[in-house]
């Protein structure tokens, strides 16, 4: 029966039942956000490298104890092409598109409405009316105003959308579970990976800034198999099916010549293996680590590990993250109050000026490379979907250095003075910020 007066709402709430429902309501309500702020605020598990005196990073054998590590396939054999900006990786990811044959898997955090996207989809549906196997992954809150008839022309051309952990009854329970993995495979030879999602803001001034700054990475050979199997483990989690088809994993092919592996990373376990293979390669640096990420917040194992390759090794650490441009300022504030205690430590801070900076990169000993999906904070490295490309290869460790070069020419390095001379309301809210991550 409806409940029509005050007196009958009264005695319904009023009734056990319904308390008993409001009460396991509020308790799952509390659960959930206990849970969350563990994850993101409360201790990060410490970490510490073995003693490793008996290999290198320039070793074959560090590169097969690194494999073992984060369950990765090594290849030998893959070409590397390092795009600069939207201006080059667009232009690029629309040309794979149009030559594919076979397959097209996307995955994306964000694919937002605008003219990028459009565009993206106008190519897909074509290739999907030509009979192209065309497999959309998109993170339901990451692109939460993209609605499904966002897609409507691709879905009528046989393409297929799944969206990560929509909003309804069956996934509420991962719902802070989310893939923020940035991929484009085609036929499963050739394939897109880096920190740049599909939105307008990544190629034209938006809003009255300037186009962000990142770097996608294009891979060739059986590299790009190794990302379609990351794209597999998202897709059998967001629909049911196992991709298995010759088109997803065809034979290894030897376009080029580059030693390098992709690592898979899933908040399964506190440990993911994207944090695994950072500490392994901060650990093991013996002259130069180089890290480029828009929200810089290490937990207190990467940061004393950062401190100690600086003191103990010599190591030069530089650090470049998101200035003024920044799309979250809270987290800027958060990450001078983590500068405040590297810049001690003798690590070298930067911020960069001109736009809002999103690659994910990091160069150790000018030899390795890192490449991908996760930022340093503890959304990406405890609780996201993350990916990665390790590669050890001079060459494409020289270009990346090169662009970091550049980018430290259009940044301002913080000091000690700077942070001494924040306003004291910046203070604050730094040290407030830093107290509720619960770090020290």
């Amino acid at each position: 029966m409806p409940v029509s007066s005050r007196e009958d709402r009264a005695r319904f709430r009023a009734h056990p039942v319904t308390k008993a429902l409001a009460a396991i309501g509020v308790g799952t309500a509390a659960f959930h956000a206990i849970r969350f702020g563990m994850a993101v605020f409360g201790p990060a598990r410490p970490y510490w490298l073995q003693p490793r005196a008996e290999t290198t990073p320039e070793s074959e054998d560090f590169l097969y104890r690194l494999a073992c590590l984060t369950d990765a396939i090594m290849h030998y054999h893959a070409r590397i092409s390092v795009l600069r900006n939207g201006p080059q990786f667009y232009p690029a990811e629309l040309s794979a598109i149009d030559e594919a044959r076979d397959t097209i898997n996307l995955e994306a955090y964000e694919f937002l409405k605008g003219d990028v996207t459009r565009e993206i989809v106008a190519r897909l549906t074509e290739k999907a009316r030509q009979g192209v196997h065309v497999r959309m992954i998109v993170d339901a809150i990451g692109s939460f105003r993209t609605g499904r008839s966002y897609f409507q022309s691709l879905l009528d051309a046989g393409g297929q959308v799944a969206f990560y952990h929509p909003l309804n009854w069956k996934d509420w329970l991962y719902f802070n579970h989310r893939t923020h993995r940035k991929l484009l495979i085609v036929d499963g030879t050739t394939g897109f990976i880096g920190g740049a999602g599909f939105a307008d803001h990544w190629i034209e001034p938006t809003k009255g800034k300037p186009p962000w700054r990142d770097t996608v990475l294009k891979v060739e050979g059986g590299v790009a198999a190794s990302l379609n199997a990351t794209f597999a483990q998202g897709w059998v989690e967001s629909t049911g099916e196992l991709l298995f088809a010759q088109g997803q994993f065809p034979p290894e092919g030897k376009p080029g010549h580059t030693p390098c592996i992709v690592v898979m990373s899933t908040p399964a376990f506190d440990a993911t293996r994207a944090r695994m293979l950072f500490q392994t390669l901060i650990d093991s640096a013996t002259r130069s680590i180089k890290i480029t990420s828009p929200y810089f917040l290490p937990d207190r194992s990467a940061r004393y590990s950062l401190e100690r390759a600086v003191k103990q090794r010599g190591v030069r650490v530089q650090v470049l993250t998101a200035g003024p441009m920044t799309d979250h300022n809270s987290i800027r504030y958060l990450s001078e109050a983590t500068a405040s205690k590297l810049v001690r430590a003798g690590v070298e801070f930067y911020e960069y000026l001109p736009s809002m900076i999103h690659a994910k990169l990091m160069v150790v000993d000018d030899l390795w490379s890192v490449a991908g999906s996760t930022n340093f904070d503890p959304r990406s490295l405890r609780l996201n979907n993350e990916v990665n490309i390790a590669i050890r290869d001079a060459d494409i460790a020289t270009q990346l250095s090169t662009q970091f070069a550049q980018d430290l020419n259009a940044s301002r390095r913080i000091t000690m003075d700077g942070i001494r001379h924040e306003s004291e309301t910046d203070q604050l809210i730094g040290e407030a910020s830093w107290l509720v991550r619960n770090e020290e």
